[in-house]
């Protein structure tokens, strides 16, 4: 609000990146941190960020997570610059996708001295941290949240200043070897790249994206008041922004009713009955193969901003996420060939994805107990923050017992940074928006 009067979204988050873009260029800072809600435009900034130092004659290198963000990154830098050259830093096996292939300015290699007339270079942090020689006098890290600081300190050498961008809601790092040796380190290295870095230099301008430019208006601040209670975030679009329609009627059962209300409100509770299950619940799998199926053969049409005459959900606009990799199996079985192009996968793969409908298998539904990795806030963020339009939960009844039966017994260590919200508040919520638009299933 300013003089009483709301600010446009757009301008509200164009005053944010103009203030990132001038920390940039001030060179007060050896870094500067961008927090960025789900959809709020990270690799848009990432982009500008790369555009503008390029442009100004100042090499840099990218940081990316994965091969799809490199290849992501590069499609999207490549259409905003086309005369940007732009180096790939890959392995040697690498195979350039249609998103790399299609752009002649960019140039793939595994060493990095072939890339040396790139003006900007993009490879993994896996990939940066084999590079023994050379400086450049900017990088941008994105998705620096989902980062070990570890990895963070192999890359450090390479650059002079850096641009941090990530989402701090979602997933942590995580590894496959214990790590309590280090808890309560400052330079544990299972923190991410950010924690570590600003406990070790708290004077680091900190800058928050305000506006999230996927999620709705349905859905903005149920996930902000969950998972970003502090900092929050609003909706690009308004309540009347947004609309989703069914072209065909349906047999009227469970799942007709619960994605109409998901239509209707942007949420959708799909509740079994309570029962304690394998983790692999066939039951659960099947309605949420069934309720993708049913918003595919309805013929669900989304009109939004970018489709104001409305754009057809086809089975690429849906997904199913799940929290284990053998829920995911499960769930793709049983859409067959009927549901060929629906994504289904688990959070950790469909982090910074976004589609139109989301159907949702919460990490708690049919447990006997509330473990660290199924509490985890982040992964929960994760799969109720990649829709435009509505998500359904698909859950057996008896989560919120199983979390008051089940308060966190983890031990309290010294010098932990405490995040939050923690699983426990966030599942809580969640759970009780989901309560009000809740339809029950067949026993």
């Amino acid at each position: 609000m300013v003089g009483g009067l709301a600010v446009p979204p757009a301008v509200e988050a164009e005053r944010v990146i103009t203030a990132v873009l001038a920390d940039l260029r001030s060179g007060t800072h050896r870094g500067v941190v961008v927090d960025s809600p789900p959809g709020a435009g990270k690799s848009t900034l990432v982009v500008r960020a790369a555009v503008e130092l390029a442009a100004a004659g100042e090499p840099l290198i990218i940081v990316a997570q994965t091969n799809e963000q490199v290849d992501d990154l590069i499609d999207r830098l490549a259409r905003k610059a086309p005369e940007l050259r732009i180096g790939r830093l890959s392995a040697a096996d690498y195979r350039p996708s249609q998103r790399v292939e299609g752009h002649e300015t960019v140039r793939v290699a595994a060493k990095v001295a072939d890339l040396a007339a790139s003006a900007v270079i993009i490879g993994t942090a896996a990939k940066w941290a084999t590079v023994a020689e050379g400086v450049w006098p900017w990088a941008i890290v994105d998705e620096a949240y989902q980062m070990r600081s570890d990895a963070l300190l192999r890359v450090a050498g390479r650059f002079e200043r850096a641009l941090f961008v990530g989402d701090p809601g979602q997933l942590d790092p995580f590894s496959t070897v214990e790590t309590a040796r280090w808890t309560g380190l400052s330079w544990d290295p299972m923190q991410s790249a950010v924690a570590t870095l600003l406990r070790h230099n708290p004077d680091l301008p900190v800058h928050r994206l305000p506006v999230s430019w996927r999620l709705p208006a349905s859905a903005a601040p149920v996930v902000a008041e969950a998972f970003y209670p502090f900092t929050g975030f609003r909706a690009g679009t308004g309540p009347t922004d947004r609309a989703l329609t069914f072209t065909e009627p349906g047999p009227g059962d469970a799942y007709d009713a619960t994605v109409d209300v998901a239509a209707a409100t942007g949420w959708g509770l799909y509740e079994l009955p309570a029962r304690h299950t394998l983790r692999t619940d066939g039951e659960a799998a099947a309605a949420c193969a069934a309720l993708a199926l049913r918003v595919l053969r309805r013929g669900a049409v989304a009109v939004s901003e970018q489709a104001p005459d409305g754009a057809p959900v086809t089975a690429d606009r849906i997904a199913v996420g799940a929290a284990h990799r053998d829920q995911a199996a499960a769930i793709r079985a049983r859409l067959g060939e009927a549901g060929a192009g629906i994504t289904v996968d688990t959070a950790n793969r469909l982090q910074g994805r976004e589609y139109d409908v989301t159907i949702v298998l919460h990490p708690l539904s049919g447990r006997r107990d509330a473990t660290a990795f199924h509490l985890e806030s982040g992964r929960l963020c994760v799969l109720a923050s990649r829709h435009r339009h509505a998500c359904v939960v698909v859950a057996r009844a008896g989560i919120a017992e199983l979390l008051d039966a089940h308060p966190s017994t983890e031990r309290v260590h010294l010098d932990l940074p405490v995040k939050f919200p923690d699983g426990w508040a966030a599942n809580q919520a969640m759970l009780t928006h989901l309560s009000r638009r809740s339809i029950g299933g067949a026993s």
